[in-house]
């Protein structure tokens, strides 16, 4: 039997193998990795990698005020519902095209993602770049 895995072993084999290294870790749901980079941890290598490119063109004087999850709130909490946000990878002001950006690397485009954007852009007339 090959497990590629250890989440693949059975139960009482996992439980053994946990008393001797510790807890199993689940699988992240879109198998990112999470990435540190400048003392800043980030949910997968690919935001992690575009924050290294940003970083350079701030460096190089093309982009200025780079940040990094950046919240918006799109609804406000009430007694029904808790308040709803959108968090942005990164936020920064672009020389070139004269305009603040808010930037999201996406390996996958998830429904609460689209969802969340459609009301980014309705509340604050903000259109995510993709990257």
């Amino acid at each position: 039997m090959r497990i590629n895995n250890l989440n693949e072993l059975p139960e009482h084999l996992r439980k053994q193998v946990e008393k001797q290294i510790g807890p199993i870790k689940k699988p992240s749901k879109h198998n990112n990795i999470k990435t540190m980079v400048d003392n800043q941890v980030f949910d997968s290598g690919r935001e992690a990698v575009r924050y290294g490119e940003l970083k350079l063109l701030e460096q190089a004087d093309e982009i200025t005020a780079l940040k990094t999850q950046v919240w918006f709130l799109l609804d406000q909490k009430n007694s029904k519902n808790r308040a709803s946000y959108y968090i942005a990878d990164f936020t920064y002001y672009d020389y070139k095209l004269k305009e603040w950006i808010v930037e999201d690397s996406k390996g996958h485009r998830t429904a609460e993602y689209i969802l969340k954007k459609k009301a980014l852009y309705n509340k604050y007339g903000i259109d995510i770049k993709e990257v």
